[in-house]
């Protein structure tokens, strides 16, 4: 159902509102003049469905900015990215999801279970000196999957790590002077 909005318009704005319909699907406009401009008018909108054009914008903004992921494929990006970590005092995340990695390339029943312990006692266990930010029940869930590990018993937490990073530190690192210079050293320009 469409929204009413009220408010006071001059008849400049309301030109302005005309001029400016092409943001605007659909616009109605019901007025009931008196003897003076600034009389109460009712402006009823439809909701818009297609996207207007400075998210169109940002959109296409966000398709050339590097992803995250990409990024830690690249060596030069990876270290640039694990030193702003560590300026930030973060760098536990990193390393966790490190260690994740490295994690599911074992093979041997034995070396996982020794893997998964230390991962464990490195991150996630509420006395870890790098303990990483996750909530209860995907800690409690990963604690109880200790006594039989297997190799996906770390991906919810290090899939909640990388999404932590990929909104609150990348977007940081991306704007950092580590960023520029890691771009710097990839194009081979140092």
């Amino acid at each position: 159902m469409p929204k009413l909005l009220f408010s006071k318009i001059r008849i400049y704005e309301f030109k302005d509102l005309i001029r400016n319909k092409k943001q605007l699907k659909t616009l109605d406009v019901l007025l009931s003049r008196n003897k003076q401009k600034n009389d109460i008018r009712c402006v009823l909108v439809q909701k818009i469905t297609s996207t207007s054009d400075a998210d169109s914008r940002r959109l296409e903004n966000d398709k050339f900015k590097p992803k995250l992921e990409k990024l830690l494929e690249d060596k030069y990006y990876l270290a640039a990215f694990r030193n702003f970590l560590q300026s930030e005092f973060s760098d536990e995340n990193i390393e966790f999801w490190l260690a994740c990695k490295e994690y599911r390339t074992s093979t041997s029943p034995s070396m996982c279970s020794k893997k998964a312990a230390q991962i464990y006692h490195e991150f996630l266990d509420p006395t870890a000196q790098n303990e990483v930010n996750i909530d209860y029940q995907t800690r409690e869930k990963i604690k109880r999957s200790m006594t039989n590990p297997d190799l996906s018993c770390f991906e919810e937490a290090e899939r909640l790590v990388f999404k932590l990073m990929e909104r609150d530190s990348c977007p940081r690192f991306l704007k950092s002077a580590a960023y520029q210079n890691a771009k710097k050293k990839a194009m081979g320009v140092l």
